[in-house]
């Protein structure tokens, strides 16, 4: 209370009012009741003179004596007031003032004074001035005395102004006192009533003030019916309102703040001056910036890009949307694709940029090609040579039984390759698709690599390379399916006595690993990989030696057919292979 301003605006307004109030009435009072009581001795003393005037009955004709003197000075002293006889002449008859006669006669002549002359003229007069006898303030009154209708004389009656303003002062000082006890009385009024009245209103500010602090579960009672009680209801009502609202509104930030952060897509928005205002963990993955630093500078300061830049000045601009692709230098070439939109409202506030990744697009769009270039060009080759065989025979070539055979067996055997060729893509296909449905059984791998190896030996031994197997724990077991292992390890074992030369050597060895898993590796002694076509080898279609990978009949999806399978199986394959010396590739698959 002691520190609130409207208090003590309030509170000195109402005090300086009462206190100027006070001093008014008391002025007013005052000067009133000092009129009073001037008009009250005027009238004691004119009733004291007429009084004595009627007492003093032929006092006039007998002129200045010694009895005239005490019979006045006794009245003077009975009344407490000043009496004096006047002659017609001015003369000084008697004076109650006076000890002696000689005194009296000693008196100046009082025809000149004012109360004298008016009371001559007009039957009574009166004035306040300084009594030459006396030397001190006097009012004075006096009466003309008639007698049979002639003037025979003045009484005055007098009074010091001590004893009136002594009178004075005493009415004065009650007024007084009384205007200080009502003033005090009505501060303290002043007070309580202010204070009242300001400590709902400092109860109001609090609590707004934890309001705007986030304690929105602020409640007021006011036992008033009055319109701080009304307000009261109001603010409660605002108050429980305003909390819904802000809870709901912590609510949809969360969420929509989970949104973003969840999003795979960068959002960055910014205001008009090209300052940050948000900017999801995506953006700065994307763009290589920390949102948390970016928040509040400018966009370039973090984003040093041309592109991006150039695309936000042009939509502030034009307030129409843009969609772009920008290349980001850096150590992985990224292709980002940039939505730019500005945020509603007039003028503009801001825009919303959405960024998306799309080097994987971009790479699977290149891949497509490659594939659909390669598959046209694989298919090509075998159509081309069927239809260049079947051309020769129908001109005539047909009719020589040693040609025809030839151009036959040729015939067959392209469409062997084209026939290996579709099965390839289909299998490819229908395992990326996940539509293949495999019978996950434990195998064991000592009698199936035996069997897998009869079926290359005849293979094996056209070139004499010789198989071996290495078994460094009898009688493991993978979980893989029957069918989709035996291509797996046919198509390793087949490509590594392909580009393994005469007389070569293929090992093929397991064993268990951590982890629960079993390392299957084909390992040949042939032409080796170079290290940077290593990383592509499982991709379709790929040869490192094309002319050489046609040549010994490959469709060149093998591998990436193992890649799948392998995948499929909850297994992963790899190779490490030095040119010259050979090519080891592995295979992890749980142990069954």
């Amino acid at each position: 209370m002691w520190s609130s301003r409207l208090f003590w605006k309030l509170f000195l307004v109402y005090a300086g009012l009462n206190i100027v109030s006070a001093i008014v009435f008391g002025l007013i009072v005052s000067g009133r009741q000092q009129t009073q009581v001037v008009e009250q001795v005027q009238q004691r003393l004119h009733d004291s003179a007429v009084i004595m005037r009627s007492s003093l009955e032929g006092v006039f004709q007998d002129g200045i004596s010694e009895p005239l003197q005490k019979r006045v000075r006794k009245l003077g002293e009975e009344t407490g007031t000043r009496l004096t006889l006047i002659d017609m002449e001015g003369a000084v008859l008697a004076e109650s003032d006076q000890d002696t006669l000689e005194l009296v006669r000693e008196m100046e002549n009082h025809k000149n004074r004012v109360e004298v002359i008016q009371a001559i003229s007009s039957g009574n007069g009166s004035s306040e001035r300084t009594s030459p006898t006396l030397s001190e303030p006097m009012l004075y009154y006096a009466v003309l005395y008639e007698h049979d209708g002639e003037p025979k004389g003045v009484v005055r009656v007098a009074i010091t102004m001590a004893k009136i303003q002594k009178e004075i002062s005493s009415i004065e000082k009650l007024i007084w006192s009384i205007a200080l006890l009502v003033s005090f009385t009505v501060m303290l009024l002043t007070y309580w009533v202010v204070a009242r009245m300001i400590r709902p209103l400092t109860i109001l500010t609090h609590a707004a003030e934890s309001i705007a602090n986030g304690d929105y579960d602020q409640k007021l009672y006011f036992p008033q019916h009055d319109e701080l009680g009304i307000l009261a209801q109001s603010f409660n009502h605002m108050s429980k309102e305003m909390a819904e609202r802000v809870r709901q509104l912590q609510a949809s930030g969360d969420r929509l703040s989970t949104v973003l952060e969840g999003m795979v897509e960068g959002v960055i928005a910014i205001n008009e001056r090209q300052h940050v205002l948000f900017a999801n963990e995506s953006a700065g993955r994307l763009l290589f910036f920390s949102p948390e630093d970016a928040e509040g500078k400018a966009l370039f300061e973090s984003v040093r890009n041309h592109q991006l830049q150039k695309s936000v000045t042009e939509v502030l601009k034009t307030l129409e949307p843009q969609r772009m692709e920008v290349e980001l230098e850096s150590t992985s070439d990224r292709i980002l694709g940039v939505t730019t939109t500005p945020l509603p409202g007039t003028p503009c506030p801001g825009l919303v940029i959405v960024l998306f990744d799309m080097t994987e697009l971009r790479r699977l769009e290149s891949l497509r090609q490659e594939f659909v270039a390669n598959v046209s060009h694989e298919l090509k080759t075998p159509l081309s040579s069927i239809k260049a065989y079947t051309e020769t025979l129908i001109r005539g070539a047909m009719d020589d039984p040693d040609i025809n055979k030839t151009f036959l067996l040729r015939i067959e055997e392209q469409a062997d390759r084209l026939h290996q060729l579709i099965l390839d893509l289909i299998s490819l296909a229908s395992i990326e698709s996940g539509n293949q449905v495999f019978d996950i059984i434990s195998i064991e791998l000592r009698p199936f690599v035996e069997s897998c190896l009869v079926d290359q030996q005849k293979v094996a031994e056209s070139k004499q390379i010789e198989l071996l197997i290495e078994e460094k724990e009898p009688g493991i077991k993978v979980k893989a399916d029957e069918e989709g292992l035996h291509q797996i390890l046919g198509n390793l074992i087949n490509n590594a006595i392909k580009y393994t030369p005469d007389q070569g050597r293929i090992t093929i060895r397991w064993q268990c690993e951590e982890g629960n898993m079993v390392l299957l590796q084909v390992q040949d002694t042939g032409i080796g990989i170079a290290e940077k076509y290593q990383a592509r080898l499982f991709e379709r279609f790929f040869r490192v030696d094309k002319a050489r990978s046609r040549e010994l009949g490959g469709t060149g999806l093998g591998l990436s057919i193992v890649k799948h399978l392998v995948q499929s199986f909850n297994g992963t394959i790899g190779v490490s292979s030095k040119v010259g010396e050979g090519s080891t590739f592995s295979v992890r698959l749980p142990r069954g």
